[in-house]
């Protein structure tokens, strides 16, 4: 009888001690869901997940040759990825080192309002420069600010309003910074002269460098875009994670930056939220996530029909 008694608290300290690992994997998951943001890589993630909980099953049921197998395919998915999603993982790391955990969950840092008629001012400016065959860069910025150390040469601060003028003036010929980009921040022209890395892939012999700056800078930072005019045809492009549509009228381009780049009406009157109000949210979230991830295949199937 005593030893059924030493028995238990060695049983119940174990099965705490798995409840809290099994549910820790599954907040980093949700963390990385929540940074992630897209739904196309949900089913991706869904597998994942399947995958380790087949590989921590077969190694409770002692299939080691299984388990071995499983367990090789859980840390080359892993790695897959982490190639896959690099700019989201990184921009994970970099929150997560500046201590910006309230970050991770999307509402936690102050979102600046943006004023009616930004976007106007940035397509006429586009659509004037295309017309008269200018070339131009320009970035926006979709998220938490871009880091200095992601361009090549930060260029000069101007920290002034987005106008139709300031941007045709900057971009002509003659002046200084013509050859660089500007970046759009918070509906501010925060740098113009701006020197963008340039894209590794191998890209179109029609694509000039402008267009290699666009691709290069969106495949560093996720959360932004960069417009594009040629100089030679005066097209406009607009690059989002390393990928180019093109070529755009004026009109589908203003579709396009309403739609990815600005902030919806709700996050716009968002506010830092407390620490109560976070943990109601991870919890709703959480449940959410957990739902949609291991919903029933039946759904699938009859979306499939």
């Amino acid at each position: 009888m005593s030893s059924g008694q030493s028995q238990d608290p060695a049983w119940i300290q174990s099965w705490l001690v798995n409840s809290i690992d099994i549910g820790l994997v599954f907040a980093v998951a949700y963390i990385v869901l929540v940074i992630i943001g897209e739904r196309r890589t949900l089913w991706m993630v869904r597998g994942f997940i399947i995958l380790m909980l087949a590989t921590a099953i077969s190694n409770w049921a002692n299939l080691r040759l299984l388990y071995i197998a499983l367990n090789s395919l859980v840390t080359g998915s892993a790695v897959a990825m982490a190639v896959m999603l690099q700019s989201e993982f990184r921009q994970f790391l970099e929150q997560l080192g500046r201590g910006e955990v309230l970050q991770l969950f999307g509402r936690g840092r102050k979102v600046i309002p943006e004023p009616d008629g930004v976007i106007d001012q940035i397509v006429e400016a586009v659509k004037e420069l295309s017309q008269n065959r200018i070339g131009a860069l320009i970035v926006i910025e979709t998220g938490s600010p871009i880091d200095e150390r992601d361009f090549s040469v930060p260029g000069v601060r101007l920290n002034a309003e987005v106008t139709r003028e300031l941007l045709q003036t900057i971009f002509q010929p003659k002046t200084l910074l013509h050859d660089g980009a500007v970046l759009i921040r918070a509906s501010r022209v925060a740098a113009a002269g701006v020197i963008l890395p340039l894209s590794e892939r191998m890209a179109s012999r029609q694509l000039g460098t402008r267009h290699r700056a666009a691709m290069g800078i969106t495949e560093r930072v996720a959360k932004c875009l960069c417009i594009v005019v040629s100089e030679e045809t005066g097209s406009i492009s607009l690059a989002e994670k390393g990928t180019l549509n093109r070529p755009l009228t004026s009109s589908k381009l203003k579709e396009l930056l309403e739609a990815r780049s600005f902030p919806s009406a709700e996050e716009r009157t968002a506010t830092p939220i407390s620490i109560g109000s976070l943990k109601r949210q991870i919890g709703l979230k959480g449940w959410a996530f957990i739902s949609q991830v291991f919903r029933l295949r039946s759904s699938a199937s009859r979306e499939k029909k």
